[in-house]
This record gives structure tokens, C-alpha cells and sequence, in this order.
């Protein structure tokens, strides 16, 4: 079953910590799928600022601070 992206080509991120993130996660997922199992938890929160930390758990920790202006809209 393939599915439409999430994110129209012209909202797809291009730089920034989010393109870090994604960039990561993906990484994530088909090394995951190469092993043949895995299993990645994601949490974000906000802090001072408007900030996200966004953290993927997968072995070991991933951090990005996301600025508020890089948050896609």
C-alpha cells in the first residue's frame, strides 16, 4: 500500500534542525528494517522560547532543539 507523503513537495523541509530530525529517523527506520526488528520511541516538549526537544530513543538518545520558527505551518 503506498500513501501520499504527509508533506506537499512544497512544504517538504529542506535545512534546519527539523531536516536533521527527519533526516535521523529515517535513518532509523531503514536500519531497523536491514536488522529486521526494532523498536524507537519519539518525544517532544516544549521549552523556553517556543523551542521543541524532540528525542528519538532508539539504543541510544537523539536530541534536536528545534527553534520556534523552523516548526513547520
Amino acid at each position: 500500500m503506498v500513501e501520499a507523503p504527509i508533506a506537499s513537495s512544497s512544504q517538504r523541509i529542506s535545512h534546519g534542525q527539523v531536516r536533521e530530525a527527519l533526516d535521523r529517523l529515517e535513518g532509523l527506520v531503514v536500519e531497523g528494517l536491514k536488522h529486521g526488528f526494532f523498536e524507537y520511541s519519539i518525544g517532544c516538549e516544549i521549552a523556553n522560547g517556543g523551542k521543541r526537544h524532540l528525542v528519538i530513543r532508539a539504543g541510544k538518545s537523539h536530541k534536536f532543539t528545534i527553534p520556534e520558527n523552523e516548526v513547520p505551518r
